[in-house]
């Protein structure tokens, strides 16, 4: 507890200056987010624990269970649909696409800071993602103007496309939002190999579009060797504990408040 609160206190004083504005607050993910519930207030997702400590205006999850970057040939536009395993359309890009109906409806704020913590699913299922971790490029988000978001969504079919079609999206339709990109926790099931390649992917593509990148799979907490032997931060060597959900969402809640901090210079 006195860690803790060693943490968190310095946070709280820097996030003085961060708050005096309102801050509106919208993360999209798979289930380690999704598992903290759309009000952000469940204690195994990480997400409770970076409300509690930032202490935002508005935070709401449009994380759904089983999500992927990576988009399918069968992927479509679809906002209905909420299977929480696995599928063609429980992708990103329909996440973004539910924000954007809210918001528009009025029922969601427009965010000033968004966050997307993903990857572990285009990690581990490959078989149904096989072009997931090819390391191809996307030339369109390598230019100063970005076409990428020109093409229908079922033909951007990689990690790489995946990752910057849905941020440029983001960016075009919200230009005053901060978009931080995180890497996914580390998984025994999806295993060290692939939840690397994904973080290297993720953090290639946020970098080149000038986007914040906090690794994860290096830096959360989780070690999936320990794991292994004994679940403590996990409850399935994936998904968070209370206790792994605490230790993570207050390591991101320390970086976003860092990140935040006006330039000193």
């Amino acid at each position: 507890m006195r860690l803790l609160l060693s943490l968190v206190f310095p946070m709280m004083m820097a996030l003085t200056t961060v708050a005096q504005k309102p801050l509106h607050v919208v993360i999209l993910g798979d289930s380690n987010t999704w598992i903290g519930g759309d009000d952000c207030d469940q204690p195994q997702g990480w997400n409770k624990w970076f409300k509690d400590v930032v202490q935002p205006t508005t935070c709401k999850s449009y994380a759904r269970s089983g999500a992927t970057w990576t988009n399918t040939p069968q992927t479509r536009r679809n906002t209905q649909e909420n299977i929480e395993v696995l599928g063609n359309d429980n992708v990103i890009y329909n996440q973004i696409c539910r924000l954007q109906e809210a918001i528009d409806s009025g029922i969601q704020h427009t965010p000033q800071l968004i966050l997307i913590l993903a990857g572990t699913n285009d990690a581990w299922f490959t078989k149904a993602r096989p072009k997931a971790l090819s390391r191809s490029v996307c030339k369109a988000c390598s230019t100063d103007c970005c076409t990428i978001t020109d093409r229908p969504v079922n033909e951007v079919l990689t990690l790489t496309e995946s990752v910057c079609y849905g941020c440029e999206l983001l960016k075009a339709a919200y230009p005053e939002a901060r978009i931080i990109l995180f890497t996914p926790l580390q998984s025994v099931a999806a295993g060290t190999e692939n939840i690397t390649k994904a973080s290297d992917i993720i953090e290639d593509c946020g970098r080149r579009m000038g986007l914040s990148v906090i690794r994860l799979d290096k830096n959360g907490g989780i070690d999936a060797a320990k794991e292994k032997v004994k679940y403590h931060l996990t409850i399935d060597g994936t998904h968070t504990s209370e206790a792994g959900a605490r230790l993570v969402g207050t390591y991101i809640a320390q970086q976003i408040t860092n990140l935040l901090q006006p330039s000193t210079r």
